[in-house]
């Protein structure tokens, strides 16, 4: 079942925290004019009618016993729909693909706001279960809303797109050598060709351009000449693209954790190397805190010793972890790319989880036998085994589809090397090349910010994954937004994730009312 919290958790999870890597575009066709003031907001492109005009089948949402989001949706009483969008908005007439939603109606009919879409972040997480994660946390506020969960093209249950990888989402660490590197640069080599060779004709079209045009269809069908919007992580960066396509489509505008258009492109987690030094530091102190039942060290300079000789060890030889049928093997490039993964959240029960299993490891290490909760099997299964190609698939896809990526290796060899003294563990993670290297170059422009949006941004001082100054930046291009700060949290993804009563009242005043804060607020953590 799920939880408050946890759709956003999850996309968090093998989102931004792994991106698979995670920079001027070419020309925009005339399907991307919508940029400009007056396209954006005039009737639907020749051809393009039908698709705005189309009425959803509305259904149950659960596809089998075995689909725990299907049937919690249905539970709870929403009804899920596959809607119809052209691959090529340049070419209406030509191949379609499907998007699946989720309807959660308010319940609170009188005082109905409107529609709020909901997108968890990744590039390539699925939305459909988002609408159960945030309705509690916007407690009265919830029931004011039809509250709409989507899988973005290509994600989820929308038109697939699978490459066949031996793995899913994420970085990889190149180690401390040469060859290291070197087997990073010929696996990004491979899931490029394979992903050229199997989705060659698929790939130009996915897009973040592309999502946000989907999502003005979807507001069309839904009858709303206005959609509300709560995006994190990665999904700032697809709210912010709408926001600019079709300036006038839009009502209220959350965005938790947001990217900076002007610095989006794969290489999203480059630069982040001080906040996750930060994060490492906090969360081995507090682990030194609770030796007594990790056993990790009893400083957090022995917790990080302790870490060390712990990818040592696998890098030499991988560790065996589990028992059957889970049962995997972790080598020096996964270990610190597992560790890297859960440093996103601060809390106590993330803190917990991340000392949990590199305990685990760690017994792995002396060669004694583990068990695995089930959760960290999913991790586990979702990140490093082929369970997790389509989830990497179409992440990939999207961050090398949108900006393109510096093609020479030895661009980001340098980096590694340059960052290495200072960040011997992650300068190899987040300097590391990706398949955007050898990926085809993007047929549109990046999004770049040429309309002011009176959004409500949300960010952490110490986040991990995307630095505070992003939102910042953010903000400081939208003159008419404000910017929502907890200060002194190492997190990624705040409202209704982070627990803070500060920061989930102010969004919910502001979903409720659409009135901004009078001035920037920060929130004590």
């Amino acid at each position: 079942m799920i939880t408050p919290g946890t759709a956003v958790r999850r996309a968090s999870a093998v989102g931004l925290v792994l991106a698979a890597g995670l920079t001027t575009g070419v020309a925009t066709p005339p399907a991307a004019t919508a940029a400009t003031p007056a396209a954006a907001d005039a009737a639907p492109a020749a051809g393009l009618g039908r698709y705005y005009q189309q009425r959803p089948h509305w259904h149950r949402c659960a596809q089998g016993a075995d689909d725990e989001t299907g049937r919690a949706l249905d539970t709870a009483g929403a009804r899920c729909a596959d809607v119809t969008v052209p691959l090529d908005y340049g070419k209406p007439h030509g191949r379609t693909i499907t998007v699946a939603l989720s309807r959660l109606k308010a319940t609170d009919t009188r005082h109905r706001i409107g529609s709020l879409l909901i997108n968890p972040g990744g590039p390539g997480g699925p939305g459909l279960g988002t609408g159960l994660a945030v309705r509690p946390v916007m407690k009265e506020t919830g029931a004011r809303y039809d509250l709409i969960g989507m899988d973005p093209r290509f994600t989820g249950r929308s038109t697939p797109l699978d490459c066949g990888l031996p793995s899913g989402p994420g970085l990889l660490s190149a180690g401390p050598d040469r060859a290291g590197f070197d087997r990073q640069t010929a696996r990004a080599r491979s899931v490029a060709e394979r992903c050229r060779a199997t989705n060659g004709t698929l790939l130009p079209h996915v897009t973040t351009r592309n999502t946000a045009r989907d999502i003005d269809v979807i507001r069309s069908i839904l009858g709303e000449r206005k959609i509300s919007y709560l995006g994190f992580s990665y999904g700032t960066y697809l709210g912010t693209a709408y926001t600019q396509m079709f300036p006038t489509r839009h009502d209220r505008v959350v965005l938790d954790s947001a990217l900076d258009p002007d610095r989006y492109n794969p290489r999203l987690l480059k630069g982040a190397d001080a906040e996750n030094e930060k994060a490492y530091d906090d969360w081995a102190d507090w682990t030194a805190a609770r030796h007594s039942t990790y056993s990790l060290g009893r400083t957090g300079d022995q917790v990080r010793a302790t870490l060390d000789d712990l990818i040592a060890t696998s890098a030499r030889e991988p560790l065996t972890v589990g028992t059957a049928p889970d049962v995997f093997r972790l080598d020096g490039s996964q270990v610190p790319a597992l560790l890297f993964t859960e440093l996103a959240n601060d809390t106590d029960p993330a803190r917990a989880s991340l000392a949990e299993h590199m305990s685990l490891l760690a017994r792995a290490a002396e060669g004694r036998p583990t068990t695995l909760p089930p959760a960290f099997a999913d991790l586990l299964r979702t990140v490093f085994t082929p369970a997790g190609s389509s989830v990497a698939s179409a992440q990939t896809a999207i961050l090398c589809g949108d900006v393109p990526a510096p093609r020479d290796p030895e661009t980001y060899w340098r980096d590694i090397e340059r960052g290495r003294a200072a960040h011997p563990l992650f300068a190899p993670l987040t300097e590391s090349i990706t398949p955007c290297a050898f990926w085809d170059r993007p047929r549109e422009a990046p999004v770049r910010v040429r309309h002011d949006t009176r959004a409500l941004i949300v960010a952490s001082t110490g986040d991990p994954r995307v630095p505070y100054t992003n939102s910042v930046a953010l903000h400081d291009r939208l003159p008419s937004s404000r910017l929502l700060t907890l200060a002194g949290a190492n997190q990624h993804v705040n409202f209704g994730v982070y627990g803070n009563a500060c920061i989930d009242s102010t969004v919910n005043s502001y979903l409720a009312t659409g009135r901004l804060p009078a001035r920037d607020r920060t929130c004590a953590k």
